[in-house]
């Protein structure tokens, strides 16, 4: 490994997650900047990863949705607890190409692309029975073949700087940064 290359150590770390055997190992917390300068953050999954970025999916619609278009500046967070390790990830989040969305929405499940079209993700809901109406008549009207909503996409999150941290013993962490520059990754440690 590199140790200039952060993707490479995320990519190796990764792999220690999914070792484990833990449910949702591609889990991360997304925080995005919302009215007034107000964080946000919520859990979405990990869809895609390479030296281009960290890629998830959702319903441009929603508040994380309408949060990134505004301001696109975001934060990833990775917190394997078995490992007792987290990456952190600042970067800049860019929309996936239409393509890119499509080839993904392809390979959700039928009730999956269904309850896309179905929910008004992030808005209010006067009862589960509206939202199970939207589903029924959404299968009425794609029963196989379900097309990719207009207001639903990617993003790619295009890191400029990674922190990793590894627990020490009595809190003496390993924190190790990575940040980018015209010229590269720099890499510096900080204290725990």
């Amino acid at each position: 490994m590199s140790v200039q290359d952060p993707f490479e150590r995320f990519r190796e770390v990764f792999a220690e997650a999914r070792a484990t055997g833990m449910s949702d190992p591609n889990a991360m917390m997304l925080s995005t900047v919302g009215e007034g300068g107000r964080p946000s953050a919520r859990m979405v999954l990990l869809k895609d990863f390479d030296e281009r970025g960290f890629v998830f999916y959702t319903n441009l619609e929603s508040r994380k949705g309408r949060e990134i278009l505004a301001h696109p500046e975001v934060c990833l967070l990775f917190y394997w607890r078995e490992l007792d390790k987290q990456v952190r990830i600042e970067g800049r989040a860019e929309q996936v190409s239409d393509e890119e969305a499509d080839a993904y929405f392809a390979t959700r499940p039928h009730g999956s692309q269904v309850g896309a079209w179905a929910s008004r993700q992030s808005r209010p809901m006067k009862s589960r029975a509206e939202l199970l109406a939207a589903v029924a008549k959404v299968k009425l009207r794609y029963p196989v073949r379900v097309p990719r909503p207009p207001h639903w996409s990617g993003f790619r999150v295009v890191p400029r700087v990674f922190e990793f941290w590894v627990s020490g013993r009595f809190r003496l962490h390993d924190r190790t940064v990575f940040e980018r520059t015209a010229a590269g990754w720099t890499t510096s440690t900080l204290f725990p």
